[in-house]
């Protein structure tokens, strides 16, 4: 492989790059493409056979005689296979001594041991001054995932990137970790999947081949942030097929490993197989010596949920001829020292540990405010899941735990509905991003508003508060929703890269949020504000016909009765010539407002003479 720097570091006989001494307790540098324990460049096989099994212990063996040998413990940690753990270890290390106890609570894990720094000094003048990835990187890249399901979601966008590859379903769940019944997260595809050189592409750094035009995924770093930040290790597993030749990979990457071994760079074992038409059955690639998949076999084992090699490949039974599965464990807990996913409260659900408990009954209003998906997104995966994406291929499905995610687009929520065009100047060019606003159809019992920004059909902001509503209730109830390809998402996806552009939208969204609660805010009960002129030539209005609650008054009455006798006019706005669309709406909407200012003074003057007749003639 020509594209990375791929160096063995997981045998003994590779201390021509980098030994026992150097690879382990120095922190070196911490930027660089990361270690990956490859099969690549390496002499060539024949084929597997029966010897596995003898070559793993002969190289453990190897391991341990090169320990007593050097008489550094720490330099390497030999596999002891019937040691026992120390209790502050997390699992899937039975048969490893614990060296650095590891925090299970995430935000308290970025604690690394870097070593004797003299060691560093004494490496540069040997001319062994070398870039790499610190297995504390892992932790700290992670940290750019405040909210779990953020992170959660960046796995999802690599799946929904396969639909283009033949994926139709990603399906996340709880599955438990063989060795010790703890929940593990699944999350799996049935996509093109990825060959030998593609999985080291992925578990790699900042690379990304996503160049197509609606690809969510750009900067190469959501697989390694998104499983770091859910737990400490995942395994990937994944089968590809291309042209007659299918092969299978599996990699591993473990902070627990890494940690506990002593590691000062990033490794990843990673063994291959390929199916052999004449044996019916996958084998390790002839390409590649039996020595080194021994040993990578022999770490993942090791390390892994899965201790053989056949209950190892027993995961690609339900992958089919191509697909991905990622299986996330040791997963964090939160500051209380609570599992920070919550898989017992809704069995159909992923829920955040720690989530308000909703009891049925009670108020009406506070039901309806507590149940509506601008709350519940924030602790419930499925409702954040079904808000994720502005448009679902019809063929696409998302299964949480077994149950389809029914898409919930949240224009379609919304009443009195205007579709409001906005053209940035974007370079050269000019772009056209059109806002659907309304009021949620819970106006004005609900305080829900906001705008919910995508980017390339991915949910970037839900519910971003346009006009902070602190001050009265302007604004309240007041929903948009827009996708902004104009602009750039930060990598971990949950916000904006602060630029002129961005800021320029934020506040042509906080004008629009004003100008469309002065013009309709009576529609859900609230006085009229002062109607001050304002250009609608980029406005096109689309009258929705649900009738509030709250009770009218005479002139909403009467303008609700028109927008019913124009209810077989609805048109959308073309996309290929909103701006016309929507000159034609507003001359309809001003000879509206015209008529209906008539009808006000019509019904004033009727009120005042039946207040006067009302009135006792005195005397």
């Amino acid at each position: 492989m020509s594209i990375l720097n791929v160096v063995d570091v997981s045998c003994d006989n590779v201390t021509k790059e980098t030994n026992a001494e150097s690879g382990r307790k120095d922190l070196g540098s911490v930027f660089g493409p990361p270690q990956i324990i490859d099969n690549d460049q390496v002499g060539r096989g024949r084929h597997r056979n029966s010897n596995l099994q003898s070559m793993i212990q002969e190289e453990e063996e190897n391991r341990d005689v090169e320990a007593c040998r050097t008489g550094n413990s720490n330099s390497s940690v030999p596999y002891q296979g019937g040691s026992t753990v120390n209790e502050l270890c997390l699992s899937s290390s039975p048969a490893a001594s614990c060296v650095i106890p590891i925090c299970r609570q995430f935000w308290r894990s970025g604690n690394y041991e870097v070593g004797d720094r003299s060691k560093l000094k004494a490496a540069k003048q040997d001319g062994r001054n070398q870039f790499r990835v610190h297995p504390m990187f892992l932790h700290s890249n992670a940290t750019s995932h405040k909210w779990v399901f953020g992170a959660i979601a960046e796995l999802l966008d690599n799946a929904f990137d396969e639909v283009r590859n033949g994926a139709t379903f990603v399906h996340v769940d709880k599955i438990s970790n063989p060795r010790d019944e703890s929940p593990a997260l699944l999350i799996q595809d049935n996509g093109g999947g990825m060959d030998p050189e593609a999985i080291r592409l992925c578990m790699s750094f900042g690379f990304s081949d996503k160049k197509m035009k609606h690809a969510i995924g750009q900067y190469g770093n959501g697989l390694k942030t998104g499983s770091m930040r859910v737990g400490a290790d995942v395994i990937v597993i994944t089968r590809h097929m291309k042209m007659s030749t299918m092969t299978q990979s599996v990699g591993l990457l473990s902070y627990t490993f890494l940690r506990q071994m002593g590691y000062d760079r990033i490794v990843i074992p990673m063994v291959d197989y390929e199916y052999n038409s004449s044996t019916k059955a996958f084998g390790p690639i002839p390409e590649h010596a039996k020595e080194h998949f021994a040993s990578n076999l022999s770490t993942l084992l090791m390390w892994s949920p899965y201790s053989t090699e056949e209950e190892l490949l027993n995961q690609f039974d339900d992958v089919g001829h191509h697909g991905t599965k990622i299986v996330i464990y040791n997963l964090w807990l939160n500051n209380d020292g609570d599992m920070e996913l919550d898989f017992d409260s809704d069995p159909k659900d992923i829920r955040i540990h720690g989530h308000p408990k909703i009891c049925p009954g009670g108020d009406s209003t506070k039901q309806s405010f507590d149940q509506h998906v601008a709350n519940r997104y924030h602790y419930s995966l499925r409702a954040y899941l079904s808000i994720l994406y502005l448009r679902l291929p019809s063929r696409f499905n998302v299964i949480l735990r077994g149950q389809f995610v029914k898409h919930h687009n949240i224009a379609d929520d919304l009443i009195y509905r205007e579709f409001i065009v906005y053209k940035p100047q974007t370079g050269n060019t000019e772009a056209v991003v059109v806002t659907t606003i309304g009021f949620v159809k819970e106006a004005p019992s609900v305080n829900i508003h906001g705008y919910c920004i995508y980017h390339k059909n991915r949910l970037i902001l839900p519910f971003w508060h346009g006009r902070k509503t602190t001050t009265g209730s302007r604004g309240r109830g007041v929903v948009g929703v827009l996708e902004a390809n104009f602009i750039e998402p930060t990598h971990n996806k949950q916000d904006f890269e602060k630029t002129s552009l961005s800021r320029k939208l934020h506040d042509r969204l906080k004008l629009m949020t004003q100008e469309y609660w002065r013009l309709h805010c009576e529609l859900i009960g609230y006085k009229p504000g002062r109607k001050t002129k304002v250009t609608l030539s980029s406005r096109a209005y689309l009258p929705d016909f649900v009738v509030p609650k709250r009770k009218r008054s005479a002139l909403n009455q009467t303008r609700s009765q028109q927008g019913s006798n124009m209810k077989n006019k609805e048109l959308n706005p073309p996309e290929t010539d909103i701006v016309h669309h929507g000159e034609l709406q507003v001359q309809q909407l001003q000879s509206e407002l015209q008529d209906a200012q008539h009808e006000y003074k019509m019904l004033e003057s009727k009120l005042l003479d039946m207040s006067s007749k009302d009135k006792p003639v005195k005397g």
